[in-house]
């Protein structure tokens, strides 16, 4: 799954961006404050750093300068107000990928990340067993060459699944992954969503891929 980080110290548009950008599929954490931020980035993984220039402690550019300095090699896509061309190119030096002027539709947003994310090598944004293919850039998903739509959990369910192939997956870790804290212990929604997802990707085809290991789990098969 693609992971963002959201460093924005306006509430009201981090939570804005965080739900719009989770809705859409993505990981998202946010934090407001640059040192916070830099934590996170050097313990775990961000493909793309939505950055507000206007922060606490420190500017955005000043936090861009130093994570690149850190060798952080994700995108980054900055925020401003600041929308004059010596800003922008202040922005751009500093180490940002891409500047975004508020206010923003959402959709532009979105669109930028996209265009960014597009630029990853196409090993790391295709994921395969056998004739099952996830685009996780375009988000589209093929068997046999034949499209296969999902709603972004059952996406982000085959995603988990596609990346641990042949190994068990019991319902904690996928509630952890796939739902994080929105996840109800005692929902059976886990069962329902592999359930709907199982028919999708299998039930037109003869090697079925996607299992259940009885009191166990889940696993989804390599295909031969």
């Amino acid at each position: 799954m693609i992971s963002i980080l959201v460093v924005e110290d306006e509430k009201k548009v981090s939570s804005f961006i965080e739900q719009g950008l989770k809705e859409s599929g993505y990981h998202v954490e946010t934090t407001d404050l640059p040192t916070v931020a830099k934590q996170k980035i050097l313990s775990q993984k961000f493909d793309l750093i939505i950055l507000d220039v206007m922060l606490p402690e420190m500017s955005g550019m000043d936090l861009a300068k130093e994570l690149r300095v850190h060798g952080y090699a994700g995108f980054i896509l900055m925020l401003t107000a600041l929308s004059t061309t010596k800003d922008k190119i202040e922005g751009l030096d500093a180490g940002a990928d891409d500047y975004l002027s508020k206010p923003f539709e959402f959709e532009e947003l979105l669109a930028r990340i996209r265009a960014l994310l597009r630029r990853k090598s196409d090993e790391k944004g295709i994921l395969l067993n056998g004739q099952l293919k996830m685009d996780l850039i375009h988000r589209q998903v093929t068997r046999d060459g034949i499209s296969i739509e999902l709603t972004t959990k059952e996406f982000s369910l085959l995603e988990l699944f596609m990346r641990n192939i042949e190994k068990v997956l019991d319902r904690n870790q996928i509630a952890k992954q796939v739902w994080g804290s929105e996840f109800d212990p005692d929902s059976n929604v886990i069962d329902v969503y592999v359930n709907h997802l199982r028919k999708k990707i299998d039930q037109h085809y003869t090697k079925k891929l996607l299992k259940t290991v009885v009191g166990q789990g889940y696993v989804l098969h390599k295909a031969d």
